[in-house]
């Protein structure tokens, strides 16, 4: 046999090994891509529905409606409350001083018709008393302010009531799941590390639920209250300053 029969056959179980390892490695590589994509984190929404199974559908599922039903109230109340106060009070009160010099009470009573906001209404009120006297059209501006707030103010005890009710219900659920874990190892008779954690686990998630939905109410909460505050202030301002306009008017008139 020559030297390059030799090599040849040489380099052919050279070949004939490197095509064996590359079988065995291809099963195994593959093996590793599936252990990978297995392990590899699940998207947000298939995880919260996960814990939500987890945590059991009865509790949870309460938990849920309150959100949702606090969230439907907030932003109602939001949009609502954006609309109160697109109206720039001083332009309406320029308006206002306006129309009563060129037009007199009833261009004036016009304008607060044809403008959207709890400011326009409360001028329209004490324009529509104004032959009665100032300290009626003061009286009158007063009550029906306590009226628009209670409009503004309309559906914060509901959104209140579910900050309350949630993380009580996840709480509630916390302490049933606890007895059932309690009641587990009273029948199996013994400990396991595993059904105690496993149990204490599934109870805590509807706690977790509960304060996590508070908080977002509490949240919405918080902006509403300081918006219907900022409307107050500037419907307690607009009506001072109408009132003056309206002193000026009756002096000017006589």
């Amino acid at each position: 046999m020559g030297v390059s029969s030799m090599f040849a056959q040489d380099d052919q179980s050279v070949s004939e090994e490197a095509t064996k390892e590359q079988v065995t490695e291809q099963p195994a590589a593959s093996q590793t891509m599936a252990a990978d994509e297995a392990e590899a984190p699940q998207g947000i929404h298939k995880q919260i529905k996960a814990k939500f199974i987890e945590g059991g559908a009865a509790f949870m599922s309460f938990i849920l409606l309150c959100l949702i039903f606090g969230l439907a109230l907030s932003i109602e109340r939001i949009i609502y409350l954006n609309l109160a106060s697109s109206t720039p009070t001083k332009k309406l009160l320029q308006n206002i001083e306006n129309a009563l010099n060129e037009g007199g009470v009833e261009a004036a009573k016009e304008i607060c018709r044809n403008t959207r906001g709890p400011v326009a209404s409360i001028f329209y009120q004490g324009l529509d008393r104004i032959d009665e006297g100032v300290e009626v059209v003061e009286k009158s501006v007063v009550s029906y302010g306590s009226v628009q707030m209670g409009l503004l103010e309309k559906g914060l005890t509901w959104i209140s009531l579910f900050i309350a009710v949630a993380p009580m219900l996840g709480f509630m659920g916390t302490v049933i799941g606890m007895i059932e874990a309690f009641d587990n190892i009273q029948a199996m008779g013994d400990i396991s590390a595993s059904a105690v954690a496993g149990g204490i686990k599934i109870a805590l998630i509807t706690t977790v639920s509960g304060l996590i939905v508070a908080i977002i109410l509490q949240v919405f909460y918080n902006y509403i209250v300081s918006k219907i505050d900022g409307i107050v202030n500037s419907m307690e301002d607009a009506s001072i300053s109408l009132m003056d306009i309206l002193v000026k008017y009756n002096i000017n008139k006589k």
